[in-house]
């Protein structure tokens, strides 16, 4: 809890908590540009549009992009070499890496794109690991172990971090596990990420993943770092991502707006936010509004209404009890309350606004923001008429019908009102 909400909010999650729950280094790994894209309802973005969105998650300071798959083909190639360049080129602190199947020519493409640029790119090496996958692909371990071997020697021959990805690895056997993780530590690999590729996971099955596998990685001696990536098919990806970190994990994954594959990935700008509410982090969050409407717009993904923090309705009431508190803590003087009353996170600090409407739910107190907010005398014909509107209407009154009520009921005097909505 932050100490600036000492005086006004009991923390019931701070009990018995004499510390943030994660304790240690780590980093976040923003998969928008690579697995977000993945879904099939997305529009793939120019690259300019990809610059754009690669400075957002800078100025959040998120520390890795995931900016690509170069074996996709030539335009992949094209807009992962343009993105190396802007980071090297602005000297953005952001580190890149690429997605990469345990194929030579999908390695291979990212050693050009490093060697063309100069710039050091990870190879996040993926191949299936799961009962399931390896049946429908026909596969034995002993070629899935060659791929990953040949794949990590590729890699690390030209000088590139490689990191081995087991897709599916929450529903993978140990013995296989076992098998290819060593496999591609004794070729060099540096890190293991964690997939739960088709949101399997349990809050448990993480832990227990995790436990096996250190004593795997503690067996080769090597210094391994861990990885979690996580998707959102039964809602748990958010609670798995802080539970990682909680656990210990060296890096979590995620998207802005959780947008990927079927119902997507765990939501990195959901993550941050909850970091910052648990003081494991202190960072500005306002740049984070930008983001997600940046993605939204190039994405073509409208953001649902109720979505958390950036949803339309997030910071926006229209029910009378609320915007009573609201009204009270603006009289008060207390900006601060009024955000907060009504909300467990603050609008202000992710570049947000508490909006205060009418509708069918609404006090007095609604009608008097709103008149203020829009620079109207607040007089008690002005409330009644617009309050017997609302009470009336099916749906929250737009700033038009509110307008057209009080000049229906002569009410407007020639006044000229401030057209923005009411944001407190």
């Amino acid at each position: 809890m932050a100490a600036r909400d000492n005086d006004i909010i009991y923390d019931w999650n701070e009990i018995k908590r004499h510390a943030p729950p994660v304790q240690h280094k780590f980093k976040l790994v923003d998969e928008t540009l690579r697995d977000g894209i993945q879904s099939p309802s997305i529009t793939n973005p120019h690259i300019d549009a990809k610059l754009e969105i690669l400075h957002c998650m800078e100025a959040l300071g998120i520390e890795v992009a995931d900016i690509g798959l170069p074996g996709a083909g030539a335009q992949a190639v094209a807009d992962v070499t343009r993105l190396v360049e802007e980071i090297r080129d602005q000297k953005l602190k952001i580190e890149p890496n690429c997605a990469a199947r345990t194929h030579q020519a999908d390695v291979q493409a990212v050693v050009d794109i490093s060697q063309k640029t100069g710039v050091a790119i990870e190879v996040c090496g993926f191949l299936g690991s799961s009962p399931v996958r390896q049946l429908v692909e026909n596969w034995e371990v002993p070629h899935m172990t060659k791929l990953v071997t040949d794949a990590t020697d590729l890699a690390v021959k030209n000088g590139l971090p490689f990191s081995f990805v087991t897709e599916d690895t929450v529903r993978s056997h140990p013995d296989t596990l076992r098998t290819l993780f060593k496999a591609a530590i004794d070729h060099g690999a540096t890190r293991l990420i964690l997939c739960d590729t088709v949101g399997h996971a349990t809050p448990d099955g993480l832990y227990n993943l995790l436990e096996f596998t250190r004593k795997v990685v503690d067996e080769t001696g090597a210094k391994v770092e861990l990885d979690w990536h996580g998707h959102n098919d039964r809602g748990l990806s958010l609670t798995l991502c802080l539970s990682a970190l909680e656990f210990g994990i060296d890096r979590v994954h995620g998207t802005c707006l959780g947008v990927g594959e079927r119902v997507g990935n765990a939501s990195i700008d959901q993550t941050l936010l909850n970091l910052n509410l648990l003081g494991v982090i202190d960072r500005d969050l306002r740049a984070l509004r930008k983001y997600v409407d940046t993605v939204s717009k190039y994405y073509g993904v409208e953001i649902p209404y109720n979505y958390p923090a950036f949803g339309s309705d997030a910071f926006r009431t229209a029910t009378g009890v609320h915007a009573a508190a609201i009204a009270k803590a603006l009289m008060m003087g207390r900006r601060d309350l009024a955000d907060r009353v009504y909300s467990s996170v603050a609008a202000s600090e992710v570049g947000c606004k508490q909006l205060v409407e009418i509708g069918f739910y609404s006090g007095k107190a609604n009608v008097q923001v709103w008149l203020i907010e829009h620079e109207l005398e607040v007089t008690e014909p002005r409330i009644q008429a617009i309050l017997a509107q609302a009470k009336v209407s099916t749906a929250t009154l737009t700033d038009a019908e509110i307008l057209q009520t009080l000049a229906n009921a002569g009410l407007l005097d020639g006044a000229r009102p401030h057209s923005q909505p009411a944001a407190v």
